[in-house]
Formats: structure tokens, sequence, C-alpha cells
């Protein structure tokens, strides 16, 4: 028998092949010129992994940066703020019940406004970051979808406001009334009043989901609708979990605005299906 050859890192025919570096990322670029119309992706460029993660990094940074900007700026005008969602509760004494309790809420109440405030560039830098990687008919969707949610959260924090707050606030009050006075902690008023706020405004969002769930294809009107007794038990379950409190005022109120909100978007994903060609 003849010995075997020896592997040699010199020798051609024995050597592993070099490891190819992975393929760049391609992404679109602001439009210029190049590719034709009718492309899914147009202006691709070369993006490596690094460049992506460097880009979000930085996006991020912007957006939190926005965010502690617009809180710092609510701070100095925190006291109106504090007066303003006082209003609902016309008559009640609030208390300070511990040190430091009111400047721990106003820090709270500064954080809630700032992130509201600053919602809509953290968007911005989210789609900018985002849009390059979708195709034509997907960007389509974006503005209206994102046009909607801003509506929609403005309507939930307006409705939550108006009616889910009030009414929670009446009937909290005048239960019992005639056996105890109603002295309240500020920190847990106002825990209260911002997430049943942001809970309402959350909860707003559920038509521009099915929106975006309809356009792309995912689902269809009619079982959507079909399934009507599942959406009135689910929103009610909501409706507990979602408000910070017990009474049955606010979870009704809250339940059938989620339902309504839901008939909403069945009523989109149906106008969207006769739009879609054939």
């Amino acid at each position: 028998m003849s010995p075997e050859p020896e592997t040699s890192p010199t020798n051609p025919s024995t050597a592993a092949p070099p490891l190819e570096a992975p393929a760049p990322i391609r992404i679109p670029v602001p439009s210029g010129a190049g590719d034709p119309p009718d492309s899914d992706f147009p202006d691709e460029v070369d993006m490596s992994l690094v460049d992506h993660l460097e880009e979000l990094r930085r996006r991020v940074l912007r957006s939190l940066l926005a965010v502690v900007v617009a809180a710092a700026a609510c701070l100095l005008a925190v006291k109106p703020l504090v007066r303003m969602l006082e209003m609902p509760a016309e008559g009640i004494r609030f208390l300070q019940l511990a040190p430091g309790e009111f400047l721990f809420v106003s820090l709270k109440v500064a954080g809630y406004a700032g992130l509201t405030l600053a919602l809509p560039y953290v968007l911005y830098e989210g789609l900018a970051f985002v849009l390059p990687g979708l195709t034509r008919r997907e960007r389509n969707l974006v503005a209206p979808a994102v046009a909607g949610s801003a509506v929609l959260f403005a309507a939930g924090l307006a409705f939550a406001w108006w009616a889910l707050v009030p009414a929670a606030l009446r009937f909290l009050v005048s239960y019992g009334a005639d056996v105890v006075e109603p002295s309240w902690s500020i920190e847990r008023y106002l825990d209260f009043v911002l997430l049943l706020m942001v809970a309402t405004a959350l909860a707003f969002q559920l038509p521009v989901l099915q929106l975006l769930l309809g356009a792309l294809g995912l689902v269809k009107a009619q079982p959507m609708l079909a399934g009507w007794r599942w959406v009135v038990l689910a929103s009610a379950l909501a409706g507990a979990v979602l408000t910070p409190s017990t009474d049955p005022v606010t979870m009704l109120l809250l339940s059938g605005a989620i339902t309504a909100l839901y008939l909403i978007g069945v009523g989109l994903v149906a106008f969207t299906e006769r739009l879609r060609p054939a």
C-alpha cells in the first residue's frame, strides 16, 4: 500500500477553501435615478449589517433624547399639568402622604407628557429606519396607518378625559359618600388617571391594526364580523383588565368603545377588499 499524501497548508489540493464574507444587506436609498418605476425596491444600494446597527443606534439615541427634552420642558410646567389633571375630581381634597410624594408624581406626569409630545418624532425615526426595506405596496400603507394611529391615539386620550375619567370618579365618589369623606392621595389619583388615559389610547389603535392586516390580505371582513360574540366577550375582559379601577361604569364604557372600534375596523377591512383588484 502506498502512503497517503500528507495534508499541508501549502498544498492547494488539500487546503480548506477560504471562508466567504456574508453578502451585504441591500436597502433602497432616497429616489434619485436609476431603477425603473415598477421595481419593488427602487434605487437599491449595498449596506452591511454593521451599518444597519449603527443607524439603528443613532435613531434610538435621537428618539430617547427627544423624549428627555420634551419631559424636561414639561417638568417646568408640571404644576399647571397637575392642576389640569385634578379638574375632573371637583371637590376632592388631595393629600401628600409621604415626603417627596409630589416630587415623584411631578416626574411621572412630566414623563408621560414628554413621551406624548415626542411621539411624532419617535414615529418619524422609526419610519425612516423601516421604510427603505419595504416594497412599494407596503409603503403606500404606512402613511395612512401612521396618520390614523396618531388621530386615534389623540381620540383615545380625549375619550378617556371627557368620558371615562369623569364617569368613574362620579361613581367612586358617590358610592359611600355618606359614610366616608373623600380625601385621596395625589399619587394614587394620578396613577389612576394616567393609566386609564394611556390604556384607552392604546385600545383605540385596534382599527389601524385591522386595516393593516386586511390590506395585506391576512384577514377577511366576513369572518371577522361573524365572530362578533367573541369580540364582545374579549372587549369586556379588556375593559376589566385595562381599567385601573373596578367600577362597572368605566368597564362598560371602555368595553363598548372597544367593540365599536372593532366594528369600524371591520368596515375598513371590507372597504379595502372592494378596492383590491380581483
